[in-house]
């Protein structure tokens, strides 16, 4: 906090103090909000598995590989 203090930026170390709670404050609303996203994408992806809408990884890469190659010749 001194060194904060030093250089200009604080006043005083409370304001420093201050500006910790208010930047963990912050980094907590962002985490929690994108815990939530999180919670809800993965219900998703459980409730298209359990209605058999899912596609196992290897045909998902060939599919994305098979895009990149058409967008490649397309771009030429």
């Amino acid at each position: 906090m001194s060194n904060q203090v030093a250089s200009g930026k604080y006043a005083l170390s409370e304001e420093v103090v201050l500006a910790a709670l208010q930047t963990f404050a912050e980094r907590n609303r962002i985490y929690k909000g994108r815990f939530e996203e999180l919670q809800q994408e993965i219900a998703i992806g459980v409730e298209a598995s359990l209605r058999e809408e899912v596609i196992d990884g290897e045909t998902l890469f060939s599919h994305l590989q098979q895009k990149i190659q058409q967008r490649r010749e397309q771009a030429y």
